[in-house]
């Protein structure tokens, strides 16, 4: 099976072409925007096809990172891998970010529990717990740096992501945040057929102005 994973729910605008049955990233393409992942990400998926010798629909499964992350990246990017599903009739799963940095730091937690964090900035960090085998302990939620510690603490986990080194905690590895072969690795084992929703752990920063509203008569 042949996976195209996207991302653009980081700063990064990424996809590759993943073949299950070897087990191979047969092409990548990421470019680190920060913003502005609307307008890159169909030029990073033709490059991406394009480097693999895959046409437009050369795919089996659309696996995308839902988050959490940047709420309009997020948004983004579930759009793109539905529309591409629908089009190319491929199968359409997400993947949470947090189950990619915890998958990724299986290899250096020494069988301890994983404790993957993303930074949400304004003192918070978005985290999960997960077993040495990659089961969620905890379910997804923005927590203030400060209770990190203590998360880690109750499940005996080293913590890995961008949100524990914004909080100042030793982490167990230089895994920071989800890669793009970890998206389509764990987009593998997803079970296709649910709807794939963004991962929102807080509401948007952006408000609608509502002090010059015009009353509807």
């Amino acid at each position: 099976m042949l996976i195209l994973a996207l991302d653009t729910a980081q700063a990064d605008c990424a996809a590759c072409l993943f073949d299950s049955e070897s087990g191979v990233e047969l092409s990548r393409n990421v470019e680190t925007i920060g913003k502005g992942h609307a307008e890159r990400l169909m030029a990073v998926i033709d490059t991406t096809l394009q480097d693999a010798g895959r046409a437009p629909a050369g795919f089996d499964r659309v696996a995308v990172n839902i988050g959490p992350g940047s709420f309009t990246g997020i948004r983004v990017g579930v759009s793109a891998a539905r529309a591409f599903a629908l089009a190319t009739k491929a199968e359409c799963v997400g993947v949470s970010a947090l189950a990619s940095i915890a998958f990724q730091a299986q290899a250096f937690a020494g069988g301890h529990a994983v404790l993957a964090t993303i930074d949400a900035r304004r003192g918070e960090a978005y985290a999960q717990v997960f077993a040495a085998d990659g089961t969620a302990l905890t379910a997804p939620a923005a927590y203030a740096y400060e209770a990190l510690d203590g998360l880690m603490r109750d499940y005996q986990a080293v913590a890995f992501g961008s949100g524990a080194v914004a909080a100042g905690l030793e982490t167990g590895a230089d895994v920071v945040q989800a890669d793009i072969e970890s998206i389509a690795r764990l987009g593998v084992e997803a079970l296709p057929g649910a709807p794939v929703s963004p991962l929102y752990l807080r509401a948007p920063d952006a408000k609608p102005q509502t002090g010059f509203a015009v009353a509807r008569r």
